[in-house]
């Protein structure tokens, strides 16, 4: 079979660059100023509108470029979050001398976005949009409010440059960061428009640095949900109190004791680990050689001085394979929220009736989320210290995602695309997070390859204070995934 055609690698970066610069970072700038919370953080989202806003602001830009042979629309199911929907049909001829599939790309992305968190610089927020030195700042820009921007600029481009291109279609959805309840009632009724999905492009993840393509191998699972321990109906004082009526904090340390060795950070449950794939080891191996001490220096370790000595927070490992392994692959639990707490300024000496966390319980890949969380519940709640009220309230439970074997094709054109647009070859790395939407795809698609990548590299803070995206590196990314989606064969 011949040589399938891709387009040029300058001309290609120079189209996307120049989109970039005089369009896509004022549409990001004027998203981030929407604060269109995903359900699970905004309870009056519908009619707040800002989800439906976000969602007509890109789909008027992606009908204003003017693509030939696209058609769009935007989907709103009862009670559900909005998606946008798009499709274009392949531009490919196929010949005795060039035969081509009648597979189809698939891009994803999503539109809604993580609270405002606290902690922001001065001069950034949320929702104030800012380029500073090629970091645009700001909520949802980099996670992940360009990928439709993106996807659109890549597709616009292989047109400009008249390179034929398979069957694409689009889905933007708009309850990613709840743990994507909303999408398989839509991917049910779309997927007779789907077609044969041959590549999925899915612009949410991560990057191990800015200097190559980065290829996506997994994703941990999540449970999620709110551990309560009651003690008393109301406060008391304290002093009258204390030594007789036990504090529901300790209670909640002792509870929290049978999942975590506080110690070292270990979850207690075997049920929570799995054998890491022989695969995904030697794929850290090799991402440790080129991030070396990156994988954990990235982070912003707080630091203080002790006798002229600064002193800083000391990583669980500074192995860099057993980083990239602890962060990918095994299972570790965060306290990401919590209640029953006055203000320090307002606390008095009174035992307060109840103390309630937030838990994030994040999953090996390979882990049934389902049952972790049936598990999950059963240990914190049974006997609990002095009868205590103990109650975990899951707010549901996300599956990972263990990526397929990537076939010849598609490993050749990852390799290619990141030496044409980055001059280096593409590295493989496991993410810590969660896009529900991979497993689910996986499943329906079991023989597509799967081109999971993104803009959230080091610093770039996703879901925490001062988030940016990394415009030149967005540049090169959109640039590279053009030249995958026409790899297709």
């Amino acid at each position: 079979m011949s040589a399938i055609e891709t387009p040029d690698a300058v001309d290609l970066l120079t189209d996307v660059g120049h989109v970039w610069d005089t369009d896509l970072v004022k549409q990001i700038s004027q998203y981030i100023e929407i604060p269109a919370k995903s359900p699970a953080f905004d309870q009056n989202w519908e009619k707040n509108g800002y989800l439906q806003t976000v969602v007509q602001h890109a789909a008027q830009w992606v009908e204003d470029q003017k693509i030939e042979g696209l058609k769009l629309e935007i989907i709103k199911l009862t009670n559900r979050t909005p998606v946008i929907f798009f499709e274009i049909d392949s531009t490919r001829q196929s010949t005795e001398s060039k035969p081509y599939s009648d597979q189809t790309v698939l891009m994803y992305g999503h539109l809604d976005k993580q609270p405002e968190f606290n902690g922001w610089r001065t001069g950034l927020g949320p929702w104030q949009p800012k380029l500073v030195d090629g970091l645009l700042y700001g909520r949802g820009g980099a996670d992940d409010g360009y990928a439709i921007y993106a996807a659109i600029t890549a597709i616009a481009a292989i047109k400009r440059q008249h390179t034929p291109h398979p069957r694409i279609v689009g889905l933007i959805e708009t309850s990613e960061e709840s743990g994507s309840p909303d999408l398989l009632p839509y991917v049910n009724i779309l997927k007779p428009r789907l077609g044969d999905v041959g590549l999925v492009v899915c612009l949410d993840s991560g990057a191990g640095n800015y200097d190559q393509l980065w290829l996506t191998t997994s994703l941990r699972g999540m449970v999620s949900g709110v551990l309560r321990v009651e003690v008393l109906t109301e406060g008391i004082h304290s002093g009258d109190a204390s030594g007789v009526v036990p504090s529901s904090f300790r209670v909640m340390r002792h509870v929290l004791d049978r999942l975590e060795d506080s110690a070292t950070g270990r979850l207690l449950p075997q049920s929570f680990y799995v054998d890491i794939p022989a695969q995904r080891t030697e794929q850290a191996q090799a991402t440790a050689k080129i991030l070396g001490d990156l994988t954990y220096k990235r982070f912003p370790w707080a630091h203080h001085d002790c006798g002229g000595a600064t002193l800083f927070t000391l990583p669980t490992t500074t192995d860099p394979v057993e980083a990239l392994l602890k962060r990918t692959w095994h299972p570790t639990l965060s306290v990401t929220g919590a209640e029953g707490f006055p203000a320090i300024v307002d606390a008095g000496n009174v035992l307060r009736p109840y103390t309630s966390f937030k838990l994030s319980l994040r999953l090996p890949p390979t882990v049934d989320a389902g049952q972790a969380t049936q598990e999950l519940k059963c240990l914190l709640e049974d006997n609990a210290p002095y009868q205590a009220k103990v109650t975990f309230e899951s707010e549901g439970g996300a599956h990972g995602w263990n990526a397929p074997d990537t076939t010849t094709w598609f490993e050749n054109a990852l390799n290619q695309a990141s030496i044409a647009q980055f001059n280096a070859p593409v590295g493989h790395i496991g993410q810590g997070g969660t896009i529900p939407l991979m497993n689910m795809l996986s499943k329906g698609f079991p023989t597509a390859q799967m081109m999971v990548c993104g803009v959230l590299g080091p610093n770039s803070n996703a879901h925490g204070p001062n988030e940016f995206l990394h415009v030149p590196y967005a540049k090169k990314l959109t640039a590279a995934v053009a030249r995958v989606v026409t790899a297709l064969p």
